[in-house]
């Protein structure tokens, strides 16, 4: 179906109308209806229109829920309704969640609270209730398991379905069941998602962050090249600021510089960098997995040269359990476990796991973890050419302590309580080379 033959397939997101605009009429057949070729729908004058050429066979799609936290603490105080709302607590704190109206002040999460409160100080701050939260979100994710079961979830908000056998048995295209979707989960439990449609996950995910809030962005196969070139190399998943610096320093810094490399070029970029070239391109072959939900993130280093000096052993920990701290409140996710890798120069990988008693995404408390397992292994005969450090298993930010993530002063402190209740060892021998 092309836009020039048959018009463009259009969508009203108020009333579900769906057609294809061909000179002020639409093809005819079930669940299709005159649009016409106007900014309003002829029907029911909903201005939410969504046309696109592609839009009656894409069926990736990423579900993202708007500003999560603070989105629920609203629809539970209606008052607040038009108020800038931080989700948070204490000074030493950090930003769980921003509505939108406090984003217009600059204030993002993860970010300190007292740099939040300066920047919009007739916020209204409320502590976290994760219990609520993760309540909310499995309500969510019933109702997208009830669409599809082809559900992965990647966070306590947001979600990556495959509606291609769901349209098939509904009679309607994967857009449609997505409006609709996304009318129930505003009526019904009184909060609002983004969309993002097209035919793979990675232009899903790019697509749902293009139209917050209340969103519903397409990108197809045959526009995605031009629509990833001009964007910064950091959307693509795996690009961290140490990454993105490397790039830089070698005159990358947009997709469309990417997208430019022959195989040669791209394979100086690292083991990686093929691979890397062809998600700038926007391709990406990974299938919605229903059996594998994250179970893990982590963060690693590797160094110049093989290092055994415990105290740098131990500096380079730190920077990274900062690091995975902030990709487990980015994910609203609290670690149960933690992972410490070590390889020595030899490539003999040693793997080190204490399971937490109170999950957590405080980068104090997984530092602490971490380091036990780095002291019994850091002696300074043995130097190591990579470390790293993990949180295995995740759970949902309504298992840790709710002082966790957003208000430390209110958590116990590492004295009070034992933090660890088991250890398990792995090594793996000597990498032949």
């Amino acid at each position: 179906m092309s836009a020039g033959a048959k018009g463009l397939p259009t969508l009203c997101r108020d009333c579900l109308l769906f057609g294809e605009v061909r000179g002020g009429r639409c093809g005819g057949g079930e669940g299709h209806a005159r649009l016409g070729s106007t900014a309003a729908c002829p029907v029911c004058g909903g201005l939410r229109l969504v046309r696109h050429p592609e839009l009656g066979r894409l069926a990736i799609a990423h579900i993202d829920c708007d500003a999560f936290f603070a989105s629920v603490e609203k629809r539970d105080r209606p008052e607040l309704v038009d108020r800038p709302v931080i989700v948070g607590g204490g000074r030493r704190g950090v930003v769980a969640a921003a509505c939108y109206v406090a984003r217009l002040s600059g204030v993002r999460s993860a970010m300190p609270m007292f740099r939040a409160e300066a920047l919009c100080p007739d916020a209204v701050v409320i502590r976290p209730d994760f219990a609520k939260y993760a309540a909310a979100a499995r309500a969510i994710r019933d109702a997208m398991r009830e669409l599809t079961p082809m559900v992965q979830p990647l966070s306590i908000d947001e979600a990556v379905l495959d509606l291609g056998g769901a349209a098939e048995r509904y009679g309607a295209p994967a857009a449609v069941l997505l409006a609709r979707f996304a009318q129930r989960v505003e009526s019904e439990m009184g909060l609002t998602v983004s969309i993002g449609l097209a035919p793979n996950r990675l232009l899903a995910k790019l697509a749902a962050g293009r139209d917050k809030p209340r969103g519903f962005a397409v990108i197809g196969a045959a526009e995605a090249r031009a629509v990833l070139a001009p964007l910064p190399v950091r959307v693509l998943p795996g690009i961290g600021p140490v990454q993105e610096r490397r790039l830089a320093a070698r005159g990358i810094t947009r997709l469309a510089d990417l997208q430019g490399l022959d195989p040669a070029a791209a394979r100086t970029l690292g083991r990686d960098g093929v691979a890397l070239v062809r998600r700038a391109c926007g391709e990406d072959d990974r299938a919605v997995s229903v059996d594998r939900d994250m179970r893990s993130i982590s963060t690693e280093r590797t160094f110049e040269r093989d290092l055994a000096d415990p105290e740098i052993l131990d500096r380079s920990l730190l920077t990274l359990t900062e690091r995975l701290a902030e990709r487990l409140r980015e994910r609203h996710l609290v670690a149960g476990g933690v992972v410490l890798k070590l390889r020595t120069g030899d490539f003999a990988t040693r793997s080190r796991h204490l399971t937490l008693v109170v999950p957590t995404a405080r980068p104090d408390r997984l530092f602490a973890a971490a380091r036990t397992l780095l002291q019994r292994e850091a002696d300074g005969r043995t130097a190591f050419r990579l470390i790293g450090v993990g949180a295995e298993p995740l759970r949902e930010a309504g298992a840790a302590d709710q002082g966790d993530l957003a208000d430390p002063e209110g958590a116990v402190t590492l004295s009070q309580r034992p933090q660890f209740l088991t250890l398990r060892t792995r090594v793996r021998p000597p990498v032949s080379r």
